[in-house]
C-alpha cells in the first residue's frame, strides 16, 4: 500500500471471516489465536514468531488459522489492535476522569508500578511492535501510529478535563502536552527495559509532571485522592493482564540472569 495512506481501521483484520460475523464459538477461537500470537510476538518479536508457533500455542489447525487470518500480516494487525485495547483501553476511563495534578500523579505512579512489578521486562507491547515494524511494514506502522494517537488522545482528554475544571491554565496546550507525555512514557519504557530499572521511566514522567505543574491554575483538590484510588485499581488490572503476557519471558530472563 502507498506509504502515505493509512489502512481502514474499521475493516476486519480477519479477511473473509470478520469478527462481527462469526459465531460465538468462532469468536472465541479467533480471540484465542490472537491472544496466543500476542504473547509469542511479545516474547520473540514478529520475525521470531512463525504461523506454526501460533498454531501450536493456540491449539488450532492450519486451516482454522488461515480461515481467520489469510496472512501473517493480517494476524499482526490483529495483535496490534489487541495490544492497543489491553494497554490503552485500560487507561482511557481513568484518564478521562482526571481533574487534578494529584490524579495525574496517581496515573503516572500506576504506570511505574506496573513496570516495577514486571521487573522492567518486555517494555511497551505497542512500542515494541512499532520499533520492529515501522521501517518494514507501512500498514502495521499506521496501525501502531493509530494506537499511539488513541493513547495521546486519552492523556489529552485528562488534561482538557483539568483545564475545564479550572486547574490548568488556558495558556497550556493539552494536545502538545499529551504528545510530550506519551513520548516521555515510550522513552522511559525503552531505556528502563534495557537498563532493567524503573528510574528512567520515573525521571521522564516526573519531568513531564513538573512541566505540567507550571501551568497549574489552582491547588490540587480532594478529588485527586479519589483519582488515586481509581488509578490503583487501574494499575492492578493492567498488571494482571501484563503478568499473563510476561510470565514466560520473565521466567526465561531470570534463568538467564542466574546463569551469569
Amino acid at each position: 500500500m502507498p506509504a502515505d495512506r493509512a489502512p481502514d481501521r474499521t475493516a476486519s483484520v480477519a479477511g473473509p471471516a470478520p469478527a462481527g460475523r462469526l459465531t460465538a464459538k468462532g469468536q472465541r477461537t479467533r480471540q484465542r489465536i490472537v491472544a496466543a500470537a500476542a504473547e509469542l510476538i511479545f516474547e520473540r518479536g514478529v520475525a521470531g514468531t512463525t504461523i506454526e508457533d501460533v498454531q501450536a500455542a493456540a491449539g488450532v489447525s492450519a486451516s482454522q488459522l488461515y480461515h481467520y487470518f489469510p496472512s501473517k500480516n493480517d494476524l499482526v494487525r490483529a495483535v496490534i489492535q489487541y495490544q492497543e485495547q489491553g494497554v490503552v483501553g485500560a487507561q482511557e476511563r481513568a484518564l478521562a476522569h482526571l481533574d487534578t495534578l494529584d490524579g495525574l500523579r496517581a496515573w503516572a505512579d500506576a504506570v511505574v508500578d506496573v513496570q516495577r512489578q514486571m521487573h522492567c521486562r518486555g517494555g511497551c507491547p505497542i512500542g515494541s511492535l512499532g520499533s520492529e515494524l515501522a521501517e518494514t511494514d507501512p500498514e502495521a506502522r499506521f496501525e501502531v501510529a493509530a494506537s499511539f494517537e488513541r493513547w495521546a488522545g486519552a492523556i489529552r482528554d485528562g488534561l482538557r478535563s483539568m483545564q475545564a475544571h479550572g486547574r490548568l491554565s488556558a495558556a497550556a496546550s493539552p494536545d502538545d502536552l499529551a504528545v510530550a507525555v506519551l513520548a516521555a512514557l515510550q522513552g522511559g519504557f525503552l531505556v528502563g527495559q534495557v537498563q532493567r530499572s524503573i528510574r528512567p521511566l520515573q525521571i521522564a514522567l516526573d519531568a513531564m509532571l513538573a512541566l505540567i505543574a507550571t501551568y497549574a491554575a489552582s491547588p490540587t483538590s480532594l478529588r485527586g485522592l479519589q483519582a488515586q484510588d481509581l488509578h490503583r485499581r487501574f494499575s492492578q488490572r493492567v498488571y494482571d493482564r501484563a503478568a499473563g503476557l510476561h510470565r514466560k519471558s520473565l521466567a526465561d530472563g531470570q534463568k538467564l540472569d542466574h546463569s551469569r
